[in-house]
């Protein structure tokens, strides 16, 4: 990299925004200076609608003949690479500049990414000032695109803007209401209740309190303060008007019978406390905030005011449904046992309402997840593992244990107990489920490979059928009672959220609402399936993404990424690795589906049961091998890895199993098998899934001899470990320990903690440092550029 002088010859013009001098109320203002000219650049201009302009170069600033006038004349750099510089901009006399909307002297240091660069100045009539801007950079990778508009994924791009959360489609499918939330900086995240007129697709009203439907009625529910408490008030949707159902709501979660007669409500009761300085942990799970705390059930009768206790005891109880004739509630007990696997049983009750009569339909099942009644609530929908209800819809070979994580779906008689398995043969593993009243068919998300489908079953013959939608990610499904009406939202690897109704009958698809219109001035990357048949005979799915201006000719240095869990990496555009923004930073992104995930069939999953990385290791060594070797554009000797939660895991792993890799990345990984399972607040209980059946003290070969951090002597790809230090799933001292043990054989290795953060690094501010100490950390051993790391950390000698 050279130093380099650019001229800026581009422009977007706006203006002349012609300025009248302020009535003077007094000769000095507050700053105790009299008025200067200058003081006419601190009037508000959108600088927003600069890059709106018109296009302009001219060796002179445009400027008003017959007055007093602001104007603004902006243009974008890209840099590819970290980089600083000075911006000059010649002789002009008065003028602020802005990058990125912020003030600067001039002098730039500039992550990479495109920026946008406003000069705001001040002319009087007739002034003819030169136009000589100019970049002086410490590098060659700073170029200005002002004359067609386009810039590069960002960061901010992933962060804020709008993202749909979930839709409630009213019982006659006229109405649905939408909750989305939008952040636009640090301190600015507000939720948003839209009611939208899906026969017009318009929006008929939004708030910002949390909206539901009265059931059967095209009028909504939302609670807020009053006199005596909280009010729970029924509004219609039309006019607005205002009913009060009850100015004295009990405190708990509560779900609206079907009936719209009573509600039902989870009151939390406050379990017993010690001293909280010095105090007992009486279970493994002790140690979690609130866990001696214990939900009950209670049936508010609207008209009365009256609350019926509906259970009683020292378990957990949570509501599962409500009959829609308001007779009966489905709720599950759990308890707790710490001899055998599972360490969590469900049972699950029907609760006839009207006698108080309870009968059990499933009983201390560890494996099943949820459950919901049908229509007629002669039978219950139930979603479990495959060893569910006596394993009846296990599909293994002799002696394979099932992934706990990879969902099935039963039904229940209510009456004979009977139980069938509806998905045995069904390889997607099932996510959210519904039974619809409209036409008696069971509805449900599930993980299709990396896809998040909709499928429809009919509950009589068990067929299933998928749902067309043009979303590869699907979420939020929610549908009429009375009407063939569904609404969803949904992304795709290469799109942002949008919002969809469908008509069921026919299965087609209409757009409400697309927020990929926020990326129209978007240079995008691509992204393309790739499988390939491993040496064991497995298809291997995964998917690559290209850098915008992709030229194959050139030589790319690749990211490898990968989970190695219990679930697949989904074809979702954002998340915690937004993996076009990796491309967008020029590298080849390889996105790999290893053995062990949910989706692929049962013998797929269950492969990540009790191998603690075998078999996921080398699907991805084998993947990314054959990957160089198919793509030509790959410099097969820059190709980094990174993954999170197990795939940190994988990450160590890999570096004690193969040199392939010249950069790693492992955020929250697990180092010490044993450690994690004692320590983490789920490590025992997620051990039940990975290590089923294995304890540290029966099986050292998992615990010990495929933890990396006794593996560390064989460690000796440049690795980064980043952890929050409030993290309570994969503790801290997983990533303290293999660091120190690193530094000790003078291998290359950096531990970076963010402070206060948990698993995942949600602060605003702290995630946009966490994903840049990434980037920097791969373009310092990717990219040969160590500038953006030392610029961040090398401030300390060691």
């Amino acid at each position: 990299m050279q130093a380099a002088t650019r001229p800026v010859t581009h422009f977007r013009y706006s203006g002349p925004f012609v300025l009248q001098r302020p009535v003077m109320v007094d000769t000095i203002g507050l700053d105790r200076k009299g008025y200067q000219f200058d003081n006419l650049l601190g009037t508000f201009v959108d600088l927003t609608k600069a890059r709106q302009g018109k296009e302009y170069q001219g060796a002179f600033a445009p400027s008003d003949k017959a007055a007093t006038a602001l104007h603004l004349l902006q243009f974008t750099l890209t840099n590819s690479r970290y980089a600083k510089g000075t911006l000059k901009v010649g002789k002009m006399k008065h003028y602020k500049l802005f990058v990125d909307g912020k003030e600067s002297n001039g002098s730039l240091t500039l992550i990479p990414a495109t920026h946008n660069i406003v000069i705001k100045y001040l002319t009087k009539p007739g002034d003819h000032d030169s136009l000589q801007v100019s970049l002086d950079s410490d590098t060659d990778a700073l170029f200005s695109t002002s004359d067609n508009g386009r810039r590069d994924l960002t960061l901010y791009d992933f962060l804020n803007g709008k993202h749909y959360y979930g839709s409630q489609v009213s019982s006659d499918g006229r109405y649905a209401i939408t909750t989305s939330y939008e952040t636009t900086s640090a301190n600015n995240t507000s939720w948003l209740y839209t009611i939208y007129d899906l026969r017009r697709g318009t929006a008929v009203r939004t708030s910002d309190r949390s909206l539901r439907w009265m059931p059967g009625k095209n009028s909504y529910l939302f609670t807020r303060k009053g006199v005596k408490g909280n009010q729970l008030v029924e509004a219609d949707v039309i006019t607005g008007a205002e009913t009060i159902l009850t100015d004295n709501l009990p405190e708990g979660s509560w779900t609206m019978a079907p009936n719209g007669k009573f509600l039902i409500i989870s009151k939390e009761v406050e379990g017993p406390k010690d001293d909280s300085q010095v105090h007992q942990i009486i279970q493994p799970d002790d140690r979690q905030p609130g866990w001696r705390n214990r939900n009950q059930l209670l049936k508010y009768d609207l008209a009365t005011g009256y609350a019926q206790p509906l259970t009683f005891g020292y378990h957990d109880v949570s509501l599962c449904d409500i009959s829609h004739d308001g007779r009966y509630i489905l709720y599950m007990v759990s308890r707790t046992r710490l001899s055998k696997r599972p360490t969590t049983l469900n049972s699950v009750y029907r609760l006839d309402l009207s006698t108080m009569q309870s009968e059990c339909l499933v009983d201390n099942d560890g494996f099943i997840a949820s459950a919901i009644f049908s229509p007629d609530a002669r039978t219950i929908a139930v979603k479990g593992s495959p060893e569910s209800l006596g394993g009846i819809g296990e599909n293994l070979p002799k002696g394979r244990i099932p992934s706990m994580y990879d969902y099935q779906l039963y039904t229940i008689d209510c009456a004979t107990r009977k139980a069938r398995p509806m998905t045995k043969d069904f390889d997607p593993s099932i996510e959210t489920v519904q039974w619809n009243r409209y036409d008696g068919k069971i509805y449900f998300n599930a993980l299709d490979r990396d896809y998040r489908r909709l499928y429809r079953m009919d509950p009589k013959s068990g067929k299933i059928e998928m749902l067309r939608t043009p979303e590869d990610y699907v979420g939020g499904v929610d549908m009429a009672e009375t009407a063939p009406v569904l609404c969803y939202n949904g992304q795709s690897a290469m799109n942002v959220d949008r919002l969809y109704t469908m008509n069921t009958a026919n299965g087609k698809s209409t757009l409400l609402e697309d927020q990929q219109t926020t990326l129209a001035d978007v240079d995008l990357p691509t992204c393309q399936p790739w499988n390939f048949t491993s040496s064991r005979g497995d298809t291997i799915y995964g998917r690559y993404y290209l850098p915008p201006h992709f030229d194959a000719t050139k030589k790319y240095p690749m990211v490898v990424y990968y989970y190695g869990g219990c679930s697949p990496t989904s074809r979702y555009f954002g998340g915690n690795y937004p993996f076009p923004l990796y491309a967008s930073k020029g590298y080849v992104v390889y996105v790999i589906e290893p053995s062990g995930a949910a989706g692929f069939g049962q013998e797929f999953a269950s492969r990540h049961v009790d191998t603690a990385g075998d078999g996921v290791a080398e699907d991805i060594i084998e993947g990314t091998k054959k990957f160089c070797a198919d793509h030509s554009f790959v410099n097969d000797k820059k190709i980094g890895c990174i993954g999170a939660s197990y795939g940190g895991f994988m990450t160590q792993y890999l570096q004690t199993k193969t040199d392939l890799f010249a950069a790693a990345v492992s955020h929250a990984g697990i180092s010490d098998h044993t450690q994690y399972w004692g320590s983490g607040y789920w490590g025992y209980s997620y051990s039940e899934v990975s290590m089923a059946n294995r304890y540290p003290w029966s099986d050292r070969d998992l615990y010990v001899n495929h933890s990396p951090l006794y593996n560390a002597d064989k460690i000796h790809t440049p690795l980064l470990l980043v952890h929050g230090t409030a993290d309570t799933n994969v503790p801290t001292a997983n990533s303290i320990a293999l660091y120190t043990a690193l530094k000790l054989l003078g291998r290359p290795v950096a531990l970076v903690e963010v402070e206060g953060e948990n698993h995942w690094i949600q602060d605003y501010n702290k995630r946009i440092k966490w994903q840049n100490t990434i980037f920097a950390w791969f373009a310092k051993w990717l990219q040969d550029d160590d500038s953006w790391w030392k610029a961040m950390y090398d401030k300390v000698p060691e």
